[in-house]
C-alpha cells in the first residue's frame, strides 16, 4: 500500500479527483483506500501535467472522502491484457 496523494475535490456523489505524487503513481483500476485501509473507489483516469498529474476516481458508493484527505493505493491482481473478455468491434 503507497500513499497516491490527497483529494482536491469531489464531482457529482460518486466522482473524486486527487493531485497525484508523480513517483507514486499507480496503474489505472488500482483500488484506492482511505486512512483506514477501507476500499473507497478505482482509479479510471489520469489526466493532467506529467510532473503533478491528477487522477479521477470513480466510488464504490456515496463519496466518504473529503477534500484534503490522504488517499492510498494498492495495485490491481488483474493487469488490463489477462481479462475475460476481449475488446469486441460494434460494427458486425
Amino acid at each position: 500500500m503507497k500513499v497516491v496523494g490527497r483529494a482536491m475535490s469531489t464531482y457529482g456523489s460518486r466522482m473524486f479527483i486527487i493531485q497525484c505524487d508523480a513517483a507514486q503513481l499507480p496503474g489505472l483500476y488500482s483500488e484506492v483506500m482511505d486512512r483506514r485501509t477501507k476500499p473507497v473507489g478505482r482509479i479510471m483516469d489520469v489526466f493532467g501535467n506529467v510532473k503533478s498529474p491528477y487522477a479521477l476516481i470513480l466510488s464504490h458508493g456515496p463519496c466518504s472522502v473529503k477534500p484534503g484527505e490522504k488517499v492510498f493505493a494498492r495495485e490491481s491482481r488483474i493487469p488490463a491484457t489477462a481479462r475475460k473478455e476481449p475488446f469486441r468491434s460494434a460494427t458486425r
